[in-house]
């Protein structure tokens, strides 16, 4: 039996290219639904955010929205088409992702496996970094963290103890817990997306939690066709692990960190009802705000898709006005 660490294994069972689950014609919508497969109103609450980068920034003559992690496209196409013409007109589309560009994706859409450079605008990673593979740990009888190894049956067992750049990321994010998700690639790869901002905004949006509520017992679990499964790296299912976002924040930026349904709020995603006397007045007009109000509700769901995290970074530029009232902005020290 081929034993390796979790983060190689996870590696070769989304992303090679003989196979791998994120290479597969699907996409990511044949086994899971995403905030951007909910409802327009995702993109229609992102193209008012890269409007107000725009304003933030002065309304520069080239203005970038890069997704990444882009999935089939959806959510680029889907922003695109809510801009209006005039923003639209000034902005480059890129979607990042390694899985071939999708046969109908419209021209003028840049597609591809790296992130662009230096660009000006909003960077949007929507449940992205959950899927960035990264090793496992777990304590021996004598406490010590050693490095979960798995087979392609998903069998365990535990291997070397870990190298210190994991011990000290242990013992600075995650000190406590018997199974720990070890997110130092995860804090790179998040530092290399808001790198590649000359200015404007960053956010990841994913399922997360924060070092005063770490799990005790990790997060891995797999999916497949809709349905949670075990975490078994063949190929077979995705593979995804809770984000630790607190710790992947680029220093020296004003930051936020809240919840979906905060920040759609803010952003004019509501799930109140019409008024009823619309019912009357325009029937028609009734039951679509009526339908949009029950998609604005499934986004913001506290107990559903309005619980994820959204870990929100400017890079030289002023905090967007739609988002300046939220509470917890802070200055991560350099």
């Amino acid at each position: 039996m081929t034993w390796m660490r979790w983060r190689p294994a996870i590696e070769h069972a989304l992303y090679r290219p003989d196979g791998g689950f994120y290479r597969r014609p699907e996409g990511p919508a044949g086994h899971f639904r995403t905030s951007v497969h909910a409802s327009a109103r995702f993109a229609g609450a992102m193209a008012r955010l890269l409007a107000g980068v725009d304003a933030a920034l002065g309304s520069p003559p080239r203005l970038a929205f890069v997704d990444v992690g882009a999935g089939r496209g959806e959510l680029t196409v889907a922003v695109r088409d809510a801009l209006p013409a005039e923003l639209r007109a000034r902005v480059a589309f890129h979607a990042v992702e390694l899985a071939d560009r999708p046969a109908g994706l419209p021209a003028g859409i840049d597609w591809g496996p790296d992130l662009p450079s230096g660009v000006t605008g909003l960077l949007f990673a929507n449940e992205w970094l959950d899927n960035v593979p990264l090793d496992l740990a777990e304590r021996d009888e004598d406490g010590r963290l050693r490095y979960v190894e798995v087979a392609p049956d998903g069998s365990e067992r535990l291997g070397a103890p870990l190298d210190p750049d994991d011990t000290g990321w242990a013992e600075q994010w995650w000190a406590d817990g018997e199974r720990i998700e070890l997110g130092g690639p995860r804090d790179a790869a998040w530092a290399d997306a808001v790198g590649a901002l000359g200015s404007g905004l960053a956010v990841a949006v994913d399922y997360a939690h924060t070092r005063d509520a770490r799990p005790p017992f990790g997060t891995l679990t797999g999916f497949r066709d809709g349905r949670q499964t075990a975490p078994v790296p063949d190929g077979s299912c995705d593979l995804t692990a809770h984000v630790a976002l607190d710790a992947a924040a680029a220093p020296g930026h004003p930051t936020l960190l809240t919840t979906q349904r905060t920040a759609l709020h803010a952003l004019g995603v509501s799930g109140a009802r019409p008024p009823l006397a619309l019912a009357t007045t325009d029937p028609a007009g009734y039951l679509r705000a009526l339908g949009g109000a029950g998609e604005a509700a499934e986004l913001t769901d506290p107990a559903g898709l309005g619980a994820f995290h959204w870990l929100v970074q400017a890079v030289r530029m002023p905090v967007p006005d739609d988002l300046t009232g939220l509470p917890g902005w802070q200055t991560l020290p350099s």
